[in-house]
């Protein structure tokens, strides 16, 4: 495996005395898409939120070599860490190119022209609606907004929380793909997803959380053809293979 750029170790998440994730470890290495699947409430989400440091944690969180756990979001989004939220946290009121200029906040002004460029290729969409309203765009339209706007902070690592969630398959199918493009032009990815079969097909390697644990990794093939991942997760249990 590639050198490590995200390394979580022993991480413990609490709300209050309630631990939603128990001691988990975890790696992404650069130019790799790592998947974390499972069911909703396992603790993916929150697993998310801490790495970005919304949520505190024990534990050790080392990014590009330095631990970055008591660093505030600001400084990890400087240092190229960068979360799309499952819920995306638009600005409805403000139009596409607003949204994605608010992305560039900390990058120079000619590198930010170059980075719109590189966004409106990924998503042709965005740049034909580029003077629309953010609240008006569809499901789709808007997910793809949110990625742009992350990838505006030039990220090394981006992750992204239930980035399928309702959207109809064929903008499944285009959200993925972009997906797959981002990692061949040097981004790395930590992908959470519900959707296990279309997560798994793109990943390099994956985590299955349950009740705030991880209980299989491996290589994303492997976890695909496990028995337990088929009939929890994939759906057809006659199909497995010894």
């Amino acid at each position: 495996m590639s050198a490590a750029l995200l390394d979580v170790s022993d991480v413990t998440i609490a709300y209050g005395k309630v631990e939603a994730v128990r001691d988990v470890s975890l790696n992404v290495g650069d130019n790799e898409i790592v998947t974390i699947v499972g069911a909703n409430g396992a603790g993916k989400t929150t697993l998310l939120n801490a790495i970005m440091g919304i949520l505190p944690l024990k534990g050790r969180v080392g990014f590009a070599g330095r631990n970055i756990a008591g660093d505030d979001i600001e400084d990890r989004v400087g240092e190229g860490l960068c979360l799309v939220p499952e819920h995306r946290e638009l600005f409805g009121t403000m139009t596409v190119a607003e949204n994605l200029q608010l992305g560039a906040f900390r990058i120079a002004k000619a590198e930010a022209a170059a980075t719109l460029e590189r966004v409106y290729a990924l998503f042709p969409r965005l740049h034909e609606r580029q003077k629309q309203l953010a609240g008006t765009l569809s499901g789709g339209e808007q997910q793809m907004l949110a990625m742009g706007r992350a990838l505006m902070g030039r990220p090394r690592l981006l992750m992204l929380d239930e980035p399928s969630l309702g959207l109809a398959p064929l903008i499944v199918a285009d959200i993925f793909r972009t997906i797959a493009e981002l990692r061949q032009a040097g981004v790395s990815i930590l992908l959470v997803e519900q959707n296990a079969r279309a997560a798994l097909k793109i990943a390099d390697r994956a985590y299955v959380m349950e009740l705030g644990e991880f209980i299989l990794s491996g290589a994303a093939a492997d976890v695909a053809a496990d028995p337990r991942v088929i009939g929890s997760y994939l759906g057809f249990q006659g199909e497995a293979t010894p």
